[in-house]
């Protein structure tokens, strides 16, 4: 289980990369650099982890679903999942 402090650091990372977006793609499209430069860094997309809805683990996240491949198990193997049914052949 992820820290919480963690898990904020990334929601306000993800709120902020929202936030300057436009400006962003607005920046790029003029060739500003020095005004991309000027943005915060956590401004920028390639800044934020993919990290599990449930634990906040940040490997082994599964992006069809959201959740690393620990809860993914657990949860398939319990019924959880719509669908999603273990292999036999």
């Amino acid at each position: 289980m992820a820290k919480e402090s963690i898990k904020a650091r990334e929601i306000k990372r993800q709120k902020l990369v929202a936030k300057y977006a436009t400006k962003r793609a607005a920046l790029k499209e003029a060739g500003d650099y020095i005004g991309l430069q000027k943005l915060p860094k956590n401004a920028s997309p390639v800044r934020l982890h993919n990290r599990c809805k449930l634990t906040g683990r940040p490997k082994g996240y599964m992006r069809q679903f959201g959740i690393s491949r620990i809860n993914f198990r657990e949860m398939a193997l319990a019924g959880l999942i719509p669908g999603i049914t273990k292999a036999s052949w």
